[in-house]
C-alpha cells in the first residue's frame, strides 16, 4: 500500500503528495492526537496544541496573517509523516526533503504560496522561542542562554484532543487568507 488514510477517509501518498488530498480537518485531527517530544514529556501535550500557542503567540507579536497561519501550520506535515525529533531529522536527508516539499505544499495549498525567507524566520523564531519553554515545562530541562519574551500567554494544561481540534480550526478560520 503506497497511501495512508486520512482521518477525513482521504488516501493520502507521502511520497507522491497531491495538494488536492491535504485538508485542515486531517491536520487538526491528527496534530491534535500527536505527542510533543515524541512522547518523551511529563504529561501529554500535543503538536496540535504547540501549533496553536505558535499562532497566538505570532499574533500577539503583530505578525502578519500570513506568519500566523505560518505558525499553525508549521508541523502540518507531522500529520502526514508522523514526527522525527531533532537531532535524529538532521541525519535524514530523504526525509528532511520530503518534509520541506510536503510543507511547500501545505503553504500553498493554505497560504497561496510558500513563506518568504523572512517569513519563515519568523515562523522559526517564534517555534524556537516556544520550544525554550517547551523543554522547561514539559521535560523539567533547564535552558542556557536568555529567556525569550513571549507576549502571549502559555497553557500547559492537560487539554482534551477534541477541544485542540476545534481550536487549530477554528484559529485557521479567523486567521485564514481569503
Amino acid at each position: 500500500m503506497g497511501y495512508i488514510t486520512t482521518y477525513t477517509g482521504k488516501h493520502f501518498d507521502p511520497m507522491e503528495p497531491d495538494i488536492e488530498s491535504l485538508d485542515i480537518k486531517d491536520i487538526a485531527h491528527a496534530l491534535s492526537l500527536t505527542c510533543r517530544g515524541n512522547g518523551h514529556v511529563k504529561q501529554f501535550f500535543s503538536v496540535g496544541q504547540h501549533c496553536v500557542s505558535c499562532a497566538k503567540e505570532a499574533a500577539a507579536r503583530g505578525y502578519s496573517k500570513r506568519v500566523v497561519l505560518g505558525c499553525l501550520l508549521h508541523d502540518a506535515s507531522e500529520a502526514y509523516m508522523s514526527d522525527v525529533p531533532r537531532p535524529f531529522k538532521e541525519v535524514l536527508c530523504e526525509y528532511q526533503r520530503l518534509e520541506d516539499e510536503l510543507i511547500k505544499m501545505i503553504c500553498v495549498r493554505y497560504l497561496g504560496s510558500t513563506l518568504t525567507e523572512e517569513e519563515n524566520q519568523l515562523v522559526h523564531e517564534v517555534d524556537d522561542d516556544l520550544l525554550y519553554y517547551d523543554m522547561i515545562e514539559l521535560l523539567g530541562v533547564s535552558q542556557d542562554g536568555p529567556e525569550p519574551k513571549i507576549y502571549s500567554t502559555l497553557d500547559y494544561s492537560l487539554r482534551p484532543f477534541e477541544e485542540i481540534e476545534k481550536e487549530y480550526i477554528n484559529l485557521y478560520e479567523t486567521w485564514k487568507i481569503k
